[in-house]
This record gives structure tokens, C-alpha cells and sequence, in this order.
């Protein structure tokens, strides 16, 4: 169905019928429900809060299990953030994050995987198109600089790639 076709639906439709399917997709689909919650009472803190603890997770596991390192984790809660409209800066702040925990865990921890170094990197790209996109450069100057300081100490392979994406 288009979305011209659903205005026209939407149009005919009386006022109960349309609250009944509202509350239907509400009690159905988890993202309706999520984003209902999220739209009435937007608790972005505890969001965030939330989401860091996961990530931190990843790489220091509270129970003392080896640690996962999983990109995707952050990706989840990146893509959530976005579909429900959270402000782009705590978005940004939730990516830097990301690569911040990640270095990290690698200052503590010998990682001989190429994979690791080349998906933050991928993470890095990401999150400067994102700063770009959404003019939050200057906001975040400091923590990219440290990012790619880090680089430098930890003596990544990939660490030119960082500093040329930082130079704006």
C-alpha cells in the first residue's frame, strides 16, 4: 500500500475507528509501542544510560566472561535512537562512545585481529559523516582529537585513515 492510498484510507475511517487501530498497532508491534513511550515521555537520559552500559558490556563484561566486542550492539541502540527521533547530539555522543570504549579495551588488552581495528574504523567513518551531516563537528572537536590521539599511542595500523578524517 502507498502512502497516498493510506491518507485515503485514513481519511474515511470515523474517529473510534481509527483510535481502535492505533491502540491495535500499539499492542501488536513493539516499535509502535516504543515510539508511543518514547513520544510521550522522552526519557533520553536514561536512554543513554542504558545504552552506554550495554556497550561497556561488550568490552567489560560484569559477570567476568571474555568480552564480545560486538560493533553491532552499538549499531542497534544508534538505529533505534535515530527511528525514534532522539537529538542528534546525544546520537553522536552514543558513537564516539562506542570507539572511546573500544580503544579502551584495547589499551588494556592485546587485540591481533586486523577485523577489530578496520570495523572502528568503520565506526569512526561513520560517526564523522554523521557530526558532518548534522554540523556537530565543532561540538565534538575535543573528543575526536582524543580518538585519534589514542590511535597514535596505541599504534593502530589504520591510525592516517583516523587523522584524515578528523581534518576539517
Amino acid at each position: 500500500m502507498s502512502k497516498r492510498e493510506l491518507k485515503k484510507y485514513i481519511v474515511n475511517l470515523t474517529k473510534n475507528q481509527l483510535e481502535e487501530q492505533i491502540l491495535d498497532l500499539y499492542n501488536r508491534f513493539k516499535n509502535v509501542k516504543d515510539f508511543y513511550d518514547f513520544a510521550f515521555n522522552p526519557k533520553e537520559d536514561k536512554l543513554l544510560e542504558e545504552c552506554k552500559f550495554k556497550i561497556s558490556k561488550e568490552y567489560f563484561p560484569v559477570n567476568g566472561r571474555k568480552a564480545k566486542m560486538r560493533r553491532s550492539t552499538a549499531h542497534k541502540y544508534i538505529r533505534q535512537f535515530k527511528l525514534l527521533g532522539v537529538e542528534s547530539s546525544i546520537i553522536a555522543d552514543v558513537m564516539l562512545y562506542n570507539i572511546e570504549i573500544a580503544q579502551t579495551y584495547s589499551s588494556e588488552h592485546y587485540i591481533k585481529q586486523e577485523s577489530f581495528y578496520l570495523s572502528i574504523f568503520k565506526s569512526y567513518d561513520e560517526a564523522i559523516g554523521f557530526l558532518r551531516e548534522n554540523r556537530l563537528l565543532n561540538e565534538f572537536k575535543t573528543r575526536i582529537d582524543k580518538i585519534v590521539d589514542e590511535c597514535y599511542r596505541q599504534n593502530w595500523f589504520n591510525k592516517n585513515g583516523f587523522q584524515q578524517l578528523a581534518e576539517f
